[in-house]
């Protein structure tokens, strides 16, 4: 099938719906098709327009649907996004780190920041966020995004057009390799996190042996290295934690002594962000230091007692 005399006939409807899957969850590759958008705007000005709108509406209502879910379910649901996510280790620290330092402001840059513009909007909604003003900020930062796309695509008319006879001319062999390339990305991400994994099972410390080395008085240093919007959104600590941002790392670091155990947890998964912690310390010549399989959920689950602590601000 000729690529541009279907896009020609169906991409309005592809792109809307395109944009609102992706929105939603689904690992769909859309800015190729914003700069598709854009080559043929060259030529139909309307055509541009109409993507234009058509994209503000789809991830209006698909990060909307996040960002009631967010409101309703709060951190619960940032974890179930991330999951959806090919950085499931990183996703909800990166998109945390940022709404600290520029707020609302976030959720305009999200769409353009791999993995955080799927978080942005369920942490809007558990931060207290209105919905006019993320409906504002969001529809602000997708009309940017759609417009770089466009932008694009009419800078490259010809090259895209070049690259469309090209797909043509070689047929169901142009759809194979890119397939091909989609499953060794998935792949290659997949094995990265394989071996995160299974380097952390080696070095991990289970919630049934901290609470047996705090029962016999050994005295550990328990380190809660979640960041101030986890901490405001869930007060929970393990009793007698403390509390560690990492953006302060380096100072903190120097305070922790060098002859006790130190256990290091967060509520991230796979426990990234505790290992991450725990590597910096053996750096700084600190051995004794192992994190927290499962986190603050695993220690919750298995019964034990919490402390419930004032709201961070």
């Amino acid at each position: 099938m000729d690529p541009s005399g279907f896009y020609v006939q169906y991409g309005l409807w592809i792109m809307f719906g395109a944009v609102l899957l992706q929105q939603l969850g689904a690992p769909i590759p859309v800015f190729p098709l914003l700069i598709l958008a854009g080559a043929r705007a060259f030529e139909h000005p309307l055509h541009g327009i109409a993507t234009l709108v058509l994209c503000v509406l789809a991830s209006a209502i698909g990060n909307y649907v996040w960002f009631l879910a967010g409101r309703r379910y709060g951190q619960r649901v940032l974890k179930a996004v991330c999951k959806l996510s090919l950085s499931p280790d990183s996703c909800v620290r990166q998109t945390e780190n940022t709404f600290e330092r520029y707020g609302v402001r976030t959720v305009v840059v999200a769409r353009f920041v791999p993995g955080l513009g799927m978080v942005a909007p369920p942490l809007a909604g558990a931060l207290g966020l209105g919905s006019a003003t993320f409906l504002l900020y969001n529809g602000t930062g997708s009309a940017l995004w759609a417009v770089s796309g466009l932008a694009l695509g009419l800078a490259f008319h010809t090259q895209v057009e070049w690259l469309l006879g090209a797909l043509t001319n070689l047929g169901n062999r142009a759809a194979g390799t890119v397939a091909v390339i989609v499953v060794l990305y998935a792949v290659y991400r997949w094995w990265n996190r394989w071996r995160l994994r299974r380097a952390l099972n080696a070095a991990r410390i289970s919630v049934a042996e901290l609470d047996a080395m705090m029962s016999r008085g050994d005295e550990p240093l328990v380190l809660d290295v979640r960041s101030r919007i986890e901490r405001k959104l869930d007060g929970r600590g393990i009793p007698g934690a403390t509390t560690i941002d990492l953006d302060d790392v380096e100072r903190a670091l120097a305070r922790v002594p060098r002859d006790r155990d130190v256990i290091v947890y967060c509520a991230c998964p796979n426990e990234a962000t505790a290992a991450r912690v725990a590597m910096q310390l053996r750096k700084s010549g600190i051995f004794r230091v192992r994190p927290l399989a499962g986190g603050i959920d695993a220690w919750e689950s298995a019964g034990l007692k919490l402390e419930v602590r004032a709201a961070e601000r």
